[in-house]
């Protein structure tokens, strides 16, 4: 074969395998580009939190409390946000905890009390009355007492007729404010912490019956209650302890004999 039809169907060769190629090309179109998904950021709203755990009765501060952002959409009553009270690190500043907030919490509005200077009566919800009655380890389950606990009172009275020993439980699942706390050093120089004050978050009722059991009792223990019994109720008393009135029930002894009266009676025969 000739050198010249030799060079002619080469090119013809690689000319049909260009065209194929190019056909190739142009049937499958343009490369598929594969986009990244776009995320787009919830918008968020300046949210009061707690920077520290802080119990009972501690006072609000600027190392205390932040702004941080929170999903708008998770925002419900109560929550302090910068949109509304922009100024309110400062305005809660030396406010008191009434109940305990955990580090990264919401501080909540009933969570808190104002920065008066009587935490007792802050820490106190309206319609209760705090009283207090004494205590030792044996009487305050071991020191293991704390407040804002929940406890039932026990009064032990010797009855009047055979001289034995009664046990009647005259407070249910009352809370505690406070424990007043004084250091013990034992015999080997270690020291200890005791309680010998509980004060109990009770209702003027069970105010009333507390008083009359403190007079009565030989003894008044706190027997400690499970968290689990928050949501008893917590308003219940003994309230045969009382007279039909609601005052308290008096003994006058005539004669060596023992006479009940109430309160009003009493003040009549003065």
């Amino acid at each position: 074969m000739k050198p010249v039809r030799i060079i002619i169907l080469a090119v013809a060769v690689i000319s049909a395998a260009a065209a194929g190629l190019l056909a190739m090309k142009l049937t499958r179109g343009p490369a598929q580009q594969t986009a990244e998904p776009v995320i787009e950021q919830a918008p968020t709203v300046n949210v009061l939190v707690a920077s520290k755990s802080l119990p009972v009765g501690s006072r609000l501060g600027a190392d205390a409390i932040h702004w941080m952002a929170w999903p708008k959409d998770g925002i419900v009553d109560g929550l302090i946000t910068e949109e509304n009270r922009p100024g309110a690190v400062d305005d809660l500043s030396g406010a008191v905890v009434r109940l305990p907030i955990f580090a990264g919490e919401p501080v909540r509005q009933e969570k808190i009390a104002d920065s008066s200077s009587r935490i007792m009566s802050s820490l106190l919800p309206a319609g209760k009355r705090a009283v207090a009655t004494e205590i030792t380890v044996a009487t305050g389950a071991g020191g293991f007492i704390l407040p804002n606990d929940r406890v039932d009172v026990i009064m032990v009275r010797k009855s009047e007729n055979d001289g034995i020993y009664l046990t009647e439980t005259v407070l249910s699942n009352v809370r505690v404010l406070a424990i007043d706390q004084q250091v013990e050093e034992k015999d080997d120089g270690s020291k200890s912490v005791v309680g010998t004050t509980a004060t109990l978050e009770l209702t003027p009722d069970q105010s009333k019956v507390m008083t009359v059991a403190q007079q009565m009792a030989e003894r008044i223990s706190l027997a400690l209650r499970s968290v689990a019994d928050a949501q008893e109720a917590d308003t219940n008393a003994a309230d045969y302890l009382l007279s039909g009135d609601g005052q308290p029930s008096i003994q006058v002894i005539k004669s060596g004999s023992i006479v009940k009266n109430d309160a009003a009676a009493v003040q009549n025969q003065k």
